[in-house]
């Protein structure tokens, strides 16, 4: 039996902390294993206690969250943040997406779609929306674009091609059905991209990808990654 999913829950208001761990802890295979009320204290917690995956509130005061996500992966680059938001559209999604974490979800989200949440990123995975997808380019596209990094010369013909489909928002199996080769090749695929290109996941390839002008802002996302 697998050990279950380590949760710490970062929110300044403790009605949200209780809301949030109920819902962990009655999940099968998750469990809360620490709560912080801001930012200072979240880093701590983590550093006590090294959950999985944090479940992180990104406007708290003393210390946000986005500061507290930059110093948690500063210290632990296998930390998956999961940022907490009530808003969309908020601006400071871009700027933890910047900073590692691993995807974001919205506090009024149901239950299940939160501890799928959990799942998707304790796996690994990132979690990335096409309609987060889109934004994250149009926000990115604004910005002064560096030179791309040398690295992606050490990428193979195939792996661009994953590479370039990653950033478009495909899943493994979509890239698979694209390059006409089995999802166990793309996964490998992909796992070697990131580590060729020092990435922790999908969401910071399509980080990457669009601020070094890699892909056109104009082409969309096609499905969940």
């Amino acid at each position: 039996m697998n050990p279950p999913i380590r949760v710490a829950v970062v929110d300044d208001q403790a009605l949200m902390r209780t809301g949030f761990r109920m819902i962990v802890d009655s999940a099968e295979g998750l469990e809360v294993v620490g709560e912080a009320e801001n930012g200072f204290d979240a880093v701590q917690l983590v550093t006590r206690v090294q959950p999985d995956v944090v479940l992180m509130d990104i406007r708290m005061p003393e210390l946000d969250g986005l500061e507290a996500t930059r110093r948690i992966l500063a210290t632990d680059r296998d930390a998956h943040v999961l940022i907490l938001t009530t808003f969309d559209l908020d601006e400071y999604v871009y700027e933890a997406l910047r900073a590692g974490a691993s995807g974001f979800v919205l506090k009024d989200d149901p239950p299940e779609q939160l501890i799928a949440a959990i799942r998707t990123v304790a796996a690994g995975d990132a979690l990335l929306s096409p309609a987060v997808t889109r934004r994250v380019i149009r926000q990115f596209s604004r910005l002064p674009r560096p030179a791309p990094p040398k690295e992606l010369g050490d990428l193979s013909e195939r792996e661009r091609d994953v590479f370039r489909l990653i950033s478009r928002g495909l899943s493994n199996a979509e890239i698979g059905q694209e390059l006409f080769i089995s999802e166990t090749t793309v996964k490998t695929h992909v796992t070697h991209i990131l580590a060729k290109l020092g990435l922790r996941d999908r969401v910071q390839a399509v980080v990457l990808a669009y601020q070094a002008g890699l892909v056109e802002a104009e082409q969309p996302p096609v499905s969940d990654a």
